[in-house]
Formats: structure tokens, C-alpha cells, sequence
């Protein structure tokens, strides 16, 4: 049956093939798979093949999918639509997506049979700290009327708790059901398995029904009859988006009225999400309670401990870093050494996380080859370190990885934790249990090392990339050694390990392409510096260099260079010279003369540089039209800033302009900004007497921020007239005490956050205003008590923020007027 339904897809796709379009070398590929797979299934015995009858019941109905009519006519009528596209029709995506699926379970079936790594088990799991989720998801989600089907995702890394939290959910909200079905899955599970086991648990009188085996997909979906019946499904562990498109698509053609509820590593898709909760790591105090419950269990005792033996117990669990499953494993652990005979002050002494790094790691090894290298990169950064995106992409792309969404895809699989979203710039965190994955595979595929200056180090030939981690002990650096291999050298720690180095130090680095001195504390740079003709990135920031050396204009290779926050460093004008430069970040920089800013030919994103300190040779511009990103500082009411926007309306690429006035003084009028087509990103941070007008502000602005303008105006009624604007930022913007957003304003608007405007009394969104807004936030502004009315009625609004008295906190409560946002929280 198997051999069967593989060739027959492989019959239909050759004569799709054979049709010609742009499709034909994606139908080939996927022609190839599936001969590949036939070869595969042939390999199996006919014993071992009864055991993938579920899998094969998934290919049968994947099968059905290819040689549906309605397919194939949708196919070639397409074929002109798509025969001039690069993009494969998007039902052959679908089929790449789902065979590539079935495939790599067909290929890892029996190796992972249970959840290796999620909180999946029999055993009873131990809670703590859920109750104001549990609390939330059932009021807000759960509970929550609807006459449609509503999904939800409890999002998070392997042992965060996901699976935990949705059965406390579960457990308190499935009789309120007519209907009610939880499934488990792991890697192997098929969907055939998966609609069986709802039909046992949902269709009365096949609690057991061996029938279901010999029954295929299609069957078993018109078995679930749950027309006019309340129903909560819990799919725990879905791994594969396919799989939950397969059932929520599935569930909403049959017009279905109940509730979805998802735990995954993976983001789904926004669209058919109603609310996303993403888990968190627990504090100190919810660590220690999840561990002593835990060792109560396992010891059957009632543990008590004294505060001494307290506090060098959360001592010991800092390095859990608040992951439960750590914590759980760790506790597992003590208390069977307690039962023989170990005394707790001896216990507390150390932590053996092996268990949990193991069970972690799947999500390394599930990743795509193609990514692996830049997980392994995140062995240069600090422990715990908040990460900038465009600092990851900077040294991935310096060691010749691609980058281009990454960050975002660690994200969307709960690798990378976004802390801080700017713009379209992000923050990001790794779990330190990962991190240390990382150093363990980055030191076995990809020759890192770690030098420490407590530590008896001696650095090998043979590495490729060297973080050193300097304390305040002297560390001792060898002058001669040997470091032809090395790519990247990476500091942290403490700048005085450069103090007492020669010149020939930097000789022996022929190689080097990435130099990173972030928050060292380094003081000066060594003219020898110049002699590292390879390096493509130099980070700089953050430290107390006073001068960059002029030796630096040999780096005709470097491509990023990153001075900022360096306490006015003086920078040399050879910098001009650096003709491959395509990022160049300072602040509060001293050029002895204004720098030619078309000399470098390459770039395309300067921040920041004084206004005063911009100039060219080129009136035409021609040679910067990659420009896209200019930050401008010590701007005044004498700047020319009429003169700016004329010359970076003539660059094709430019899209985002940052402004910082210079100290207390006012900025300029702006109103010749709009001559800046193309600009999508404009940030604002100084006084300014007013802003442009609707009309003179680029029409495809997007993003915009007022950062300490000060504004006596209301600014509302002018940006609620940009059509294209999506995030508005305000923060200590305005000075005024009334904020009015008219009828219809802000149409497109998705953000909205407003920080210390210290005066403001009172907000007024008239009706139809701010329609498509999915996040607000108001911090730190202590006289405003009362929120719109407006905000009740808005269709989309998923997330309100509020930080402010407890007076107000308390009224605003008490308002109800965001008691049906799935995401509130009101501090304090």
C-alpha cells in the first residue's frame, strides 16, 4: 500500500512536469524525494513496515491531495500566473512543506518515541507559580464567549513548562465541554494517530474502536462530528507548523464553535492564532519553591532547611537559571543522594546539569544544517547577554553566513528570547543552558576556545575563535604565540589584559576577520592594530578610548566599524580611506576636520555623526546610493538641515533618518523632511518648537519616535493623517494635558506607545480611530487616571501595558475597560 500511494504521487507530479512551466524544476525535486522515500520504504521488512502504517496513512491522504482534480486544475490554470515567477505555485509549497515532514519522520521513527526533552509524562507534574496564568488563559481565552473556533499557543523552549501550564489549564476548564481531548505528541506521532485519538475521546462509542486502524485520514476526519457541541482540544507538542495548519484549517472548513489550545517551541501563524502566551523563566523565589516541592515528592518527607541552608540553595540554583525542568532535575537528583545518607550542606555544594543540557539538546540538533554555524556563533557572546540584532548579523556575516531573517527564525522556535523591540531592530537573549550547548558544540565543530585568567590557559595553534574572559587577575598573555587559523578574537571581562601588550602582539593574527572589545574597558588601541589587513569587524563600543589610531586606514577590508559610547573619542579623517566600510556607528565623536562622507563608497549605515561634521565633494551623490540608515546629531536652531534633506532625497536606498538635538537647544522647523521620499523610519530626539505638517512629512513614513521633544502641541492631529504609519513611539514628547485622536485617525497603526508625558490628563480616541491597533502601552504617566473608552470597542487590541501608581493601577482595574485584552498587565 505504501509502495503504492508513493508512485502514484510520483505519476501525477511527472505529468505536471511534463506541462512546462517555471514549476517544473520544483515538481522535479519533489519527484526526486519521492524516489528517494520509495527507495527508503523498499529498505524496511514487511514487519517493520506494519509498524509505519500511520505514517503511511498521512502519505495516502498527501497522496489524495496531489491527484485531486481540483488540484491539478488549480495547478495549470496557475501556470501562467506563475510562469514568470522565481516562486513555486503555493500548493507545492505546501506539498514540499508536508513531504519534507513525513519524510524525516519516516527516517527518525523509533528514535524518539517519547517527548525527549518536554514536560510530557505519566507522573503527576509539579506546578508552581501558574495560577495567574492558569487564571488568565481560562478567563480571558478559554472562558471567553465566541461563536467561532479560537486557538491559542502556549509558546516557550523545551522545559520551560508549556506542557505543565496547559494541563493545570485543562484540568480546571475541560468539563465546562460537552466534548474534551488532550493528545501528546512527539517527532513520530502521525496525524492518522492523532485524529484517532480524538475520535476515541470525542465520538461517543469509539472510546477504544480498533476499527480506526484500518481506516484512512479523510475517513476518520468525517467521524468527528462535533456540530453544535462545545468542545476544548489540547494538542500538546506540535513541533510542525504543517501540523497545525493540517488541523486548524481542518476544524475551521467544518465550520467548527469550540476552543484550540497548542503548546509548541514553534511560533504559528499570527493569522489563525487569537493569543500567543510566551512562557518565562522563574524568579529566585519560585525556583526554590519548584525545588523543595520536588524534593518533598521524591524524599515522601517534609524537608525543612534553615536560612543559611536556604540562601545556598538559591545560590546553587541561579545556575538553572529559573528553567523548571533544570530545577526539577536538579532536585531529582539531590534527593536521591539524600536517601544515601549525604548530608544538604554537602548536597548544596555543587549542580550537575548534564541531564538537562542533554535533554536541551534537540534544539540544536533539529535544526536545518544551514543554521547550525550561527547557533554555534553565540558561543562569542556573553553569558545571558542581550544580543543586538544587527550585532548577530554583523558577525555572521563577517565569518560568510547568511543572516537574513536567522535572528527572527531562533525566535519564532524559542531558541532566542526578544527582549527589547526597536523599531525594526531587535534584542534578543539566549538561555544560558543553551548558551552553554553552544560553547560545548562551537568547541567540537568549529574550534572555539575559552581562555580565563584565573585559569592556567595556554592558547592552541589549532583554534579558530577565541573569546578570553579577563577578571582582575593579570592575565597572561603569551607574545609569540602562533595564531595563523584564528578568525575571530573576542574580549570580556576587564581592559587591562591590552595594557602591557607590544606591538608585536597583533602580528601573529594574519588571519583575523572579527575583533569584538564591547564593554572591555579598554583605554587605548595599539597603532599596531592596522597591520590586521583581513579584519572585516571591529567592535569598539562602549569602552573609554580617547583616540582611534590612524594605522586603522590599512583595514581596507573592514566592513564594520563600531566606536559608540566611547566618552568623545577623537577619530582621524584617514577613516575615509576605509573604502569597503558599510557600517560606521559613533557618538559624540571629534573629527579635526568634517569627514567626506562620499569617499566611502560602500555605506550604508552611519550613526551617528555631528551635522556639523557631514560633508562631500559629489553635489550628486552618486556614489553613496546605498545609504539607507544616517543618524545626525548636535543639531541646533543654526543647522541646515533644509540642505541635509535635499541631498538624501537624491539616495534611491536611504529609508531611515535618527535626529538628536543638541543639548537644551532647540531643532530647526523640519518642514522640508517630505522632499525625503523613500523614508520610512524617522526618530526625533531634542526639542522642537513644532512638528511639519500631514502634508510635508514623507507619505511612506512607517515608523515614527519623539523622544524628548517637548512638544507645547498636541502632535495627534498630525500623525493620525500618515496613512502608512504603523508604530508611533512618544516619550516625553508633549507637555500638554489633552491628547485627542479624531474620527477615523491612525488607520494603520499596530503600536502605540506613550512614556513620561508627565502633564497628561486625559487621552480622547474619537470612534473608528486607531482600528487596527494590536499593542498599547502608557508608562510613567502619573495624572493620567482614566484610559478612552474607546479602547473597550477595539476590535483587534491583543496587548495593553500600563506602568504607573498604584492609585491608578487600582482605577483602571476597576474601569474594566481592558478586562477583554488577552494580554494586560497593570504595574502595580
Amino acid at each position: 500500500m505504501a509502495e503504492a500511494t508513493v508512485i502514484g504521487m510520483i505519476q501525477d507530479l511527472e505529468i505536471l512536469h511534463r506541462t512546462g512551466s517555471n514549476d517544473r524544476a520544483f515538481i522535479g525535486i519533489k519527484i526526486k524525494e519521492l524516489n528517494e522515500m520509495l527507495d527508503f520504504l523498499r529498505e524496511f521488512s514487511m514487519e517493520e513496515r506494519s509498524r509505519l502504517k500511520y505514517l503511511t496513512a498521512d502519505l495516502v491522504e498527501l497522496a489524495q491531495d496531489v491527484m485531486d482534480e481540483k488540484f491539478r486544475v488549480m495547478t495549470r490554470e496557475a501556470l501562467i500566473k506563475y510562469s514568470f515567477s522565481f516562486n513555486p505555485h503555493p500548493k507545492l509549497k505546501r506539498l514540499h512543506d508536508e513531504i519534507k515532514v513525513i519524510r524525516m519522520r519516516m527516517i527518525n521513527f523509533g528514535v524518539d518515541e517519547k517527548n525527549i526533552g518536554d514536560e510530557e509524562g505519566e507522573e503527576e507534574e509539579v506546578a508552581v507559580g501558574l495560577e495567574k496564568d492558569v487564571k488568565k488563559l481560562l478567563d480571558k481565552a478559554i472562558f471567553r464567549k465566541s461563536n467561532r473556533l479560537r486557538s491559542f499557543c502556549i509558546k516557550g523552549m523545551i522545559g520551560i513548562g508549556k506542557t505543565t501550564l496547559a494541563r493545570q489549564v485543562y484540568k480546571a476548564g475541560a468539563s465546562q465541554f460537552q466534548r474534551h481531548a488532550w493528545v501528546s505528541i512527539s517527532r513520530g506521532t502521525s496525524r492518522k494517530e492523532i485524529l484517532m485519538k480524538l475520535i476515541q475521546q470525542m465520538v461517543v462509542g469509539y472510546e477504544r474502536g480498533p476499527s480506526l486502524d484500518e481506516m484512512d485520514n479523510r475517513s476518520l476526519q468525517q467521524m468527528l462530528h462535533l456540530q453544535g457541541l462545545s468542545f476544548f482540544i489540547v494538542l500538546d507538542n506540535i513541533q510542525e507548523v504543517t501540523d497545525f495548519n493540517y488541523f486548524f484549517k481542518f476544524l475551521r472548513f467544518k465550520g467548527l464553535t469550540g476552543r484550540l489550545l497548542i503548546t509548541s517551541r514553534c511560533e504559528l501563524m499570527a493569522n489563525d492564532i487569537d493569543y500567543t502566551h510566551e512562557m518565562s523563566a522563574l524568579d529566585s523565589d519560585k525556583s526554590w519553591q519548584l525545588f523543595l516541592k520536588t524534593i518533598n515528592k521524591y524524599t515522601r518527607d517534609e524537608n525543612k532547611f534553615t536560612k543559611d541552608l536556604e540562601r545556598k540553595g538559591k545560590e546553587m540554583l541561579k545556575k538553572c537559571w529559573g528553567l523548571p525542568m533544570a530545577i526539577v532535575n536538579v532536585a531529582r537528583q539531590k534527593a536521591n543522594q539524600r536517601r544515601s545518607g549525604i548530608e544538604w550542606e554537602e548536597l548544596f555544594d555543587s549542580i550537575d546539569l548534564s541531564e538537562s543540557l542533554k535533554l536541551l539538546e534537540p534544539m540544536y540538533h533539529e535544526l536545518e544544517e544551514s543554521v547550525k554555524p550561527q547557533f554555534l556563533h553565540f558561543s562569542l557572546f556573553k553569558e545571558n547577554a542581550k544580543m543586538r540584532q544587527e550585532k548577530l548579523e554583523h558577525i555572521w556575516a563577517a565569518t560568510g553566513l547568511h543572516f537574513g531573517g536567522v535572528a527572527r527564525g531562533f525566535a519564532c522556535r524559542s531558541i532566542l528570547e526578544v527582549v527589547k523591540l526597536h523599531f525594526e531592530k531587535r534584542k534578543y537573549r539566549l538561555h544560558p543552558l543553551l548558551h552553554m550547548i553552544s560553547i560545548q558544540k562551537a568547541e567540537e565543530e568549529m574550534g572555539l576556545e575559552i581562555l580565563r585568567s584565573n585559569e592556567n590557559n595556554r592558547p592552541s595553534q589549532d583554534s579558530h575563535h577565541r573569546v578570553i574572559h579577563c577578571g582582575r587577575d593579570k592575565f597572561n598573555h603569551l607574545m609569540n604565540e602562533d595564531n595563523k587559523y584564528l578568525i575571530s578574537l573576542i574580549f570580556h571581562g576587564g581592559g587591562g589584559y591590552l595594557d602591557d601588550t607590544s606591538s608585536s602582539y597583533w602580528e601573529s593574527f594574519e588571519s583575523l576577520k572579527i575583533i569584538d572589545m564591547e564593554d572591555f574597558g579598554v583605554k587605548t588601541l595599539s597603532e599596531a592594530m592596522g597591520a590586521l589587513t583581513e579584519l572585516l569587524y571591529l567592535g569598539l563600543r562602549n569602552n573609554y578610548i580617547q583616540e582611534i589610531p590612524h594605522s586603522l586606514m590599512g583595514l581596507e577590508k573592514l566592513k564594520v566599524l563600531d566606536i559608540t559610547l566611547n566618552f568623545i573619542a577623537e577619530v582621524p579623517n584617514t577613516i575615509e580611506q576605509m573604502g569597503n566600510l558599510r557600517d560606521l556607528h559613533m557618538s559624540n565623536v571629534i573629527f579635526r576636520k568634517p569627514l567626506k562622507v562620499d569617499a566611502l563608497r560602500k555605506l550604508m549605515n552611519l550613526t551617528y555623526i555631528s551635522i556639523y561634521d557631514w560633508t562631500y565633494e559629489d553635489p550628486s551623490f552618486k556614489s553613496m546610493y546605498d545609504l539607507k540608515t544616517l543618524g545626525v546629531e548636535e543639531v541646533d536652531e543654526n543647522s541646515d538641515v533644509g540642505t541635509l534633506f535635499a541631498t538624501l532625497a537624491k539616495l534611491l536606498s536611504f529609508e531611515r533618518l535618527f535626529i538628536r538635538g543638541f543639548r537644551y537647544r532647540n531643532m530647526p522647523c523640519l518642514d522640508e523632511i517630505g522632499v525625503i521620499k523613500r523614508l520610512k523610519v524617522l526618530k526625533l530626539h531634542g526639542r522642537i518648537g513644532r512638528l511639519p505638517s500631514a502634508d510635508n512629512l514623507p507619505k511612506e513614513i512607517r515608523y515614527i519616535a519623539l523622544i524628548n521633544t517637548c512638544l507645547d502641541e498636541d502632535p495627534m492631529p498630525i500623525l493620525e493623517k500618515l496613512s502608512s504609519l504603523s508604530k508611533l513611539k512618544l516619550r516625553n514628547a508633549y507637555t500638554g494635558r489633552e491628547m485627542v485622536i479624531e474620527e477615523g485617525g491612525f488607520r494603520r497603526l499596530d503600536a502605540l506607545c506613550i512614556n513620561e508625558l508627565w502633564n497628561l490628563r486625559m487621552i480622547q480616541v474619537d470612534e473608528d480611530a486607531m482600528c487596527n491597533l494590536t499593542k498599547l502601552e502608557i508608562n510613567n504617566c502619573p495624572h493620567l487616571e482614566t484610559l478612552p473608552e474607546r479602547i473597550r470597542s477595539m476590535p483587534g487590541l491583543r496587548k495593553f501595558k500600563m506602568v504607573t501608581t498604584k492609585h491608578i493601577a487600582k482605577k483602571i482595574r476597576h474601569s474594566g475597560l481592558t478586562s477583554k485584552v488577552l494580554e494586560e498587565e497593570i504595574i502595580p
